[in-house]
């Protein structure tokens, strides 16, 4: 009956032994998951950096943000040129070309400000000219002789209205008297006298004797206070500038401005008639 007894408390001791150990760990476990007055651990991952490839836009890859960029675009030809980047995307907008140059298809240079024909206007000037110098002509450039036959070659092809002057055009040959009566302005140019008819100048063949003549054919103006040799002048600066013309602003329709001349032309989409004309004055600005 003892030994049972002594057994029974070895037993009993023994199962209170191992249910306080089970409650001591289920306690400890506790605390490691946050319970109780538990320290608590952070554990710092390091991001990894995507930096996402859209075409046209600019990021800092540091940072991964997105910057806009704005950029201002300034032509070699052209006074102002404004665009910019935005979201990566590249607009330009024309600017204003005034006074500085634009390029035709020829490659030549514009100078002036764009007219309502899309060509350029160019302010009209005077020049100091050796008018009154025959010998002038005479030494640079041959000159023409009267021919009542005479017909512009071309002429006929040229389309519109505005070159039937060319098409009509006939020397005439008449006395000093016959010319100041029909006609009240007669200029004397280069050694050769001039008549202005319905804004044209043309030579007034038999004016006076010796007179000597390097064009023969009609030179538009639109008034008869600019003389021929004035208008040609200006024409021929106007084509300098652009660089079609690179001879001497004299005044004198010679074959190298009538060469600059119908370059142009062609160029504005005009008959190139190599003649100072009515529309190729209206493109320059100059009427």
């Amino acid at each position: 009956m003892r030994i049972l007894l002594v057994l029974t408390c070895c037993f009993g001791l023994v199962s209170f032994a191992g249910a306080a150990q089970q409650d001591d760990q289920g306690h400890n476990q506790g605390k490691k998951k946050g319970g109780g007055n538990a320290v608590s651990q952070q554990t710092t991952v390091q991001p990894t950096t995507v930096t996402p490839k859209v075409h046209g836009q600019h990021y800092n890859a540091s940072a991964n943000i997105q910057q806009p960029t704005t950029v201002t675009h300034y032509g070699k030809n052209a006074k102002k040129w404004q665009g910019g980047v935005t979201g990566g995307t590249q607009t330009n907008v024309s600017g204003n070309v005034s006074g500085n140059a634009a390029t035709t298809k020829f490659g030549k240079k514009y100078s002036g400000q764009a007219n309502a024909t899309g060509g350029m206007k160019f302010q009209k000037q005077h020049f100091n000219l050796q008018t009154n110098n025959k010998q002038y002509v005479i030494n640079k450039y041959k000159t023409v002789n009267f021919n009542s036959n005479y017909k512009i070659a071309g002429a006929q092809k040229w389309k519109g209205s505005k070159y039937q002057v060319f098409v009509n055009y006939q020397p005439q040959w008449h006395d000093t008297w016959w010319w100041n009566w029909h006609h009240p302005h007669v200029v004397f140019i280069y050694g050769g006298w001039y008549y202005w008819d319905n804004s044209y100048w043309y030579p007034a063949w038999g004016y006076a004797p010796n007179s000597v003549y390097y064009y023969d054919g009609p030179i538009y103006a639109s008034n008869p206070q600019e003389d021929p040799a004035q208008v040609v002048a200006n024409v021929q600066s106007a084509l300098q500038q652009q660089g079609y013309y690179q001879g001497e602003v004299d005044g004198v329709l010679g074959p190298q401005t009538r060469a600059a001349l119908a370059e142009y032309q062609s160029a504005q989409g005009l008959e190139p008639t190599g003649a100072v004309d009515e529309p190729t004055l209206e493109t320059l600005g100059m009427v």
